[in-house]
């Protein structure tokens, strides 16, 4: 049996890390202003509209502090996912967040909604990205490679 090249998990690792930063972008108004083009929010206050229509059992002020805790983890998870440090705790993290995310947008609009977005699709690609335990292509494999290399001096 060859040894796997790793592509499937690199690839896998870019597009959910892709996926977590192209949103925060979105949200920060960096993709174009709200109502243009294919931008969903164009700006942090239609983004904390619509996270507070995910949680409207919560007072604005506070979805919005969701929102940005949302936000700081999906930066966080985003880039650690695509350089692959720390990478088994940023998927587990991910596919939380994903879950979290997909049964509030479940609850708030309907069980379709998660579905016609691929919410859970990326609460899996998080569970199974955290059950791998080697990564190519990644600073985890490096340091991995470095400990090992100090382990035999």
């Amino acid at each position: 049996m060859t040894k796997p090249s790793g592509i499937a998990q690199l690839f896998l690792r870019l597009a959910l890390g892709i996926g977590f930063l192209l949103p925060v972008l979105d949200r920060l108004g960096w993709l174009g202003l709200p109502g243009t083009g294919k931008v969903n929010w164009g700006d942090w206050l239609h983004f904390v509209d619509y996270t507070h229509s995910l949680v409207p059992f919560v007072s604005r002020p506070l979805a919005g502090a969701l929102g940005g805790l949302a936000t700081i983890a999906e930066i966080v998870f985003g880039i650690c996912l695509i350089v692959g440090y720390q990478l088994r705790a940023a998927a587990l993290g991910s596919a939380i967040l994903t879950f979290i995310f997909g049964v509030c947008m479940a609850a708030s609009a309907g069980i379709a909604a998660p579905f016609n977005y691929p919410v859970f699709v990326f609460t899996g690609a998080g569970l199974v990205l955290a059950e791998r335990r080697t990564f190519s292509w990644s600073i985890d494999n490096l340091l991995e490679k470095k400990a090992r290399k100090l382990q035999m001096i």
